[in-house]
């Protein structure tokens, strides 16, 4: 039996766990290691921080749902990848030898990158379900005693789509309390114009989003450099194409959601071959490491060059359609490999997006992601709003219930043909 280890158990990993295990069960053993012992649905998490949602509704024990598919789990964070012998040393001292691996850590959170930024400083997250939970606590604290709020994504991120829910979500939910009038937001971000999106659009999302904000009395700075927060402040410098520099004057807050940079995890950094300086794993057409051919890799931790030069940095998203098609490839590859062939598969790489604002939302499909694009559309409505709840409860039932049926395809080709879901 072929020992398969699939790093990381977020939204790729647990497909690529229930995708081998169906293909390749009779031949190999599937174990999957994660530092946490619960799946969490990241793209509910602006949800969970404004008490839209409790965080134990988003998550799956991932020993339970395992052990039900049987495939290995291990519950320790990985200390050190080791790809010339083969191996994973693990937080808990056990050290793992593996024929293939499948990296799906997902990124680490650069909140060091900028002074005062994250949820051990003074700016809140929703990066993480723990960090939406204490988002939420200070939330509830907020709205008794309401002043400015800042949110947006600082230089080098490379998920937009969070900031702009939760933005919006804020000024949902204050408007349901009838407190809007109390609370000026201001959006900032590193893109060089509103609904970039790391992409240089898709459809008409400039527009869209910008007409959302606009309508939603919310203030913008794009191409943001945040030099520093402090307690109460955001220090923002705007870079103009001709190389002109704008200081502007601090921005006051009494809350603040900012987006970091990612990086590669502390297990994989710096590894030549495997990374590049950021450490993310370096992939070829096949989602294969070019160095350590039996070394796969999927989702947030790969590395993807951003499209285009822009005042400021801006990365590359990785949206669950995206990641679902790496996935694909790479179990047929692996199986390729397995059976001494060459892999062949090579992963869409398109784009989808659900950008829910709680009484509305954008969304935005590109095909492929980079331009130019065979399938260039965004849209917007009450039904975005619905057709985000419908996924949620689709992608968790799908993973309690460990079966490995694609279904993002089908989902939006649904969505662009009916653009219209009933609530459920």
């Amino acid at each position: 039996m072929k020992k398969i280890i699939v790093l990381g158990a977020g939204i790729g990993g647990i497909p690529m766990a229930y995708e081998l295990r169906d293909e390749l069960k009779d031949v190999a053993e599937i174990t999957v290691v994660s530092d946490l012992p619960y799946f969490e649905f990241t793209p509910s998490n602006p949800w969970v921080a404004v008490n839209w949602r409790k965080k134990e509704q988003i998550r799956v024990d991932l020993a339970e749902v395992f052990a039900k598919g049987k495939i290995n789990f291990i519950h320790s964070a990985a200390k050190k990848v080791n790809p010339e012998n083969n191996q994973v040393e693990l937080d808990n001292g056990d050290t793992l030898d593996y024929d293939y691996l499948v990296i799906a850590t997902g990124p680490a959170l650069a909140f060091d990158a900028v002074k005062g930024l994250g949820p051990e400083h003074f700016t809140h997250s929703i990066c993480k379900t723990d960090h939406a939970d204490s988002t939420r606590e200070h939330w509830d604290k907020f709205v008794e005693n309401p002043g400015p709020i800042v949110v947006g994504a600082v230089q080098g991120a490379s998920c937009f789509g969070p900031a702009y829910e939760y933005a919006l979500i804020l000024d949902t939910d204050l408007r349901k309390r009838k407190i809007r009038d109390q609370v000026p937001i201001t959006f900032v971000t590193s893109e060089p114009y509103i609904g970039h999106l790391g992409l240089d659009g898709v459809g008409d999302t400039k527009s869209l989003l910008e007409s959302k904000l606009r309508d939603a009395n919310i203030n913008w700075i794009t191409n943001a450099n945040v030099d520093e927060v402090t307690e109460d402040e955001i220090h923002v410098t705007e870079h103009l194409r001709d190389g002109q520099t704008i200081k502007h004057d601090p921005l006051k807050f009494k809350h603040s959601m900012l987006l970091p940079s990612f990086r590669g995890i502390d297990a994989v950094f710096g590894i030549e071959g495997l990374t590049n300086p950021k450490g993310f794993i370096l992939t070829d057409k096949y989602q294969r490491n070019p160095t350590f051919k039996n070394v796969f890799a999927v989702g947030v931790c790969v590395a993807i060059p951003p499209i285009g030069k822009t005042p400021v940095p801006v990365g590359v998203p990785k949206t669950g359609y995206m990641i679902e098609s790496m996935v694909t490839a790479t179990v047929h590859n692996i199986k390729a490999l397995i059976e001494d062939k060459e892999p062949s598969t090579e992963p869409s790489l398109n784009a989808m997006c659900l950008a829910d604002f709680g009484d509305g939302g954008v969304a935005f499909i590109a095909k492929p992601q980079i331009p130019p694009r065979n399938l260039n559309w965004s849209g917007s409505g009450k039904w975005v709003h619905y057709a985000k709840v419908v996924f949620e409860k689709y992608f968790l039932h799908k993973v309690r219930r460990g079966t490995s049926e694609p279904f993002w395809e089908k989902f939006i080709m649904d969505m662009i043909g009916v653009k219209k879901l009933k609530k459920k």
